[in-house]
């Protein structure tokens, strides 16, 4: 059974039409006009227990509006929603004492207070008990590295150990859904690493179920084998981002580290192209519809000596961007 269901879910949104100039403010005294926004538009999904599922968009897709939703802090126009067995917005009390949510532009913790007393009251506010609250920070201290700043304002941290601190504080009460609205946004490499291992780790130990929302592509290359897509308020995709790669991601590479320089010999193959040659390294691009990896280098390896080979993957955020760009999901 899913943990998280949609069906035809709408996201409507009246906004004030304005006028320029001095006549268009007295218009706006003694008439408001309104623009319908449809910010989500008929948006239809489930989510079954334990999966990390990447949610895409460019930005105004409405990729915010659903989480919003889906975490209870908006109603919807129409259609129905179901996340842990609860209508977010009616139950919200009861629901969201089961889920986590990390927002990357806000702090759930106080801002005057030590991380570890902000944490503190969060057991209080969630009713954790003693010994699972112990074990829970130990856990987590131990794999966000929380220790160096554990007595530090939040106010006095850097943006990466905010969001650590941010992270622990939405699963100390062991919620069973996390949702996460760009939890890498501006977090420097080193960050951005121990913050994703994090994430992997509650949910292939604990079986937390993920939505996660990033304009980062590497915490979806790194994070998710499912992924939604939407745009202008309507899913354009649901499905495995391996297949999304297949589908749009371009040719793919194999590189050939051959064992002798064939400087005299024609190292080509039908059904894939030379674009680079040094000395002993050739590198094939190919297109998964002329020739598969493997038939590439069974071909080569039969004809010549091969020192080392691997396989380049086309590169994801390309492979989103020209989706985007070329509206290659529209209907």
């Amino acid at each position: 059974m899913p943990i998280i269901s949609v069906a035809d879910l709408h996201k409507n949104f009246k906004v004030n039409k304005h006028h320029r100039g001095l006549g268009g403010a007295v218009r706006g005294l003694f008439s408001s006009e309104f623009r319908l926004v449809r910010a989500v538009d008929g948006i239809s999904f489930s989510i079954e227990p334990g999966e990390l599922v990447g949610y895409l968009g460019p930005n105004g897709a409405g990729k915010s509006t659903t989480l919003k939703m889906l975490t209870g802090l908006l109603a919807p126009t129409s259609g129905e929603l179901l996340a842990n067995g609860r209508v977010p917005w009616r139950e919200r009390k009861t629901y969201v004492a089961r889920i986590g949510a990390v927002f990357g532009q806000r702090t759930t913790l106080w801002w005057d207070l030590p991380v570890i007393e902000s944490l503190e009251l969060l057991q209080h506010v969630y009713k954790v008990p003693r010994e699972r609250f112990r074990h829970n920070l130990a856990e987590f201290r131990a794999l966000l590295e929380l220790d160096p700043f554990l007595t530090t304002p939040v106010r006095s941290l850097s943006l990466g150990q905010r969001m650590r601190a941010d992270v622990c504080a939405a699963l100390l009460h062991e919620p069973a859904i996390l949702f996460l609205d760009e939890p890498t946004i501006g977090l420097d490499v080193v960050a951005k690493e121990r913050i994703r291992q994090f994430i992997r780790h509650i949910n292939r130990e604990r079986g937390v179920t993920v939505l996660l929302t990033t304009h980062d592509l590497s915490d979806v290359e790194k994070l998710c084998e499912r992924v939604m897509i939407i745009d202008h308020g309507h899913l354009l995709y649901d499905g495995q981002l391996a297949h999304l790669r297949d589908r749009f991601g371009g040719k793919r590479e194999l590189v050939v580290d051959f064992a002798e320089d064939y400087a005299d010999v024609d190292l080509a193959v039908e059904g894939a192209d030379i674009v680079e040659h040094d000395g002993p390294r050739v590198v094939y691009r190919f297109g998964r519809e002329t020739i598969s990896a493997s038939e590439l280098i069974g071909l080569l390896s039969t004809r010549y000596r091969i020192r080392d080979l691997s396989v380049r993957e086309p590169d994801i955020e390309d492979t989103i961007r020209r989706i985007y760009e070329e509206r290659l999901l529209d209907p």
